[in-house]
């Protein structure tokens, strides 16, 4: 099964970490709740700055920030728009406008992405 994935790139200061994690799980279950089939946010581990680009690059990182990549699987391009327009009405993701964000919603980097390739192991 083809599916459809938002992806973000994003800078989140290490002092945020902790609110960032609460407002993720927080949006995260809202995500999941109106149908998006997964939904996961990773912190960098192994991410080193390159000589053309990289995440840090990207995101135009900072002293003091760490990279986040995250993502939110969905049926398809349709099913997608469907549960985030849910989203986006629900009353329980009110207080999650982009000043009160633990980073800086400018250098987020985020879109939309039709799987080309899904190959899965066993886990």
């Amino acid at each position: 099964m083809a599916c459809y994935v938002d992806g973000f790139v994003l800078p989140v200061p290490k002092k945020n970490a902790a609110a960032y994690r609460k407002m993720a799980r927080k949006a995260g279950k809202l995500w999941i709740e109106h149908g998006a089939l997964e939904y996961r946010e990773c912190i960098a581990e192994d991410v080193k700055p390159g000589k053309q680009t990289s995440f840090p690059q990207s995101v135009k990182l900072k002293a003091g920030e760490v990279v986040w990549f995250s993502w939110i699987v969905f049926k398809s391009r349709a099913h997608r728009d469907r549960v985030n327009a849910k989203v986006m009405k629900d009353p329980r993701l009110g207080g999650m406008s982009a000043l009160a964000m633990p980073f800086d919603a400018k250098r987020m980097i985020y879109g939309g992405f039709e799987i080309a390739v899904d190959l899965r192991g066993g886990r």
